[in-house]
């Protein structure tokens, strides 16, 4: 199973951080304005076996950005199952992630598959239900090939309900050394996921949580 290493950053000056990533030179991952609209839906038994157990199983529905330009066919919606464990859970664990304290680290099996709509049947038809819905918008970076030491590295720019962040994905030294360059320390790094902090936002604002989503425009 894959690794996933990766850490959050909160940005308050989502301009100032376009600014800094262009004069590092990255460059955009995906076609026309790379960014990308995320459907995500979290599955699990009515018991919570998967959450109790530290496992996550996601169905995400990609929808990339379109653009006016005539000519042009929009990009294609992608769907991709995901599913996460912690590391070493029926395994033995990996010394590359050994005393790994400072990044979030997940074992990770990723598929792209045809339909949503289907493979949330097939779930529900095996007991689970979608307990919990996010979206958000991504744009997707990575710095120049010139610089060796970025080589994996993946920056990742989510605009959510919650507020703006980063996600910086890749080799452990890669991800500290991108994040200096971004004007973060370790002290910023931020391990929880989406739903974490959703629920501490939540709490914040004395709101009851339901689904992380964008208020409907009227």
């Amino acid at each position: 199973m894959a690794q996933e290493i990766e850490i959050k950053l909160r940005i308050s000056d989502a301009a100032s951080l376009k600014r800094t990533l262009k004069r590092l030179g990255t460059r955009l991952v995906g076609a026309g304005t790379g960014r990308v609209h995320e459907w995500n839906v979290l599955f699990d038994t009515p018991q919570g076996d998967l959450a109790k157990h530290g496992q996550l199983l996601r169905i995400r529905t990609e929808t990339p950005e379109t653009t006016s330009r005539k000519g042009k066919s929009a990009p294609a919606k992608r769907v991709l199952l995901t599913f996460k464990r912690p590391v070493g859970a029926g395994t033995a664990p990996r010394a590359s992630v050994e005393g790994n304290h400072r990044h979030k680290v997940r074992e990770e099996l990723e598929l792209e598959v045809t339909n949503a709509a289907t493979l949330t049947k097939i779930f529900e038809g095996l007991g689970m239900r979608g307990w919990f819905r996010y979206e958000k918008h991504r744009t997707t970076f990575r710095l120049p090939p010139s610089l060796s030491w970025a080589k994996g590295l993946l920056i990742e720019l989510d605009e959510t309900p919650i507020g703006t962040f980063v996600e910086l994905e890749g080799p452990p030294a890669a991800i500290d050394r991108a994040a200096k360059a971004l004007g973060f320390s370790p002290q910023d790094y931020i391990l929880q996921n989406y739903v974490a902090l959703y629920v501490e936002d939540c709490r914040q604002r004395g709101a009851e949580p339901k689904d992380m989503v964008f208020a409907a425009k009227k």
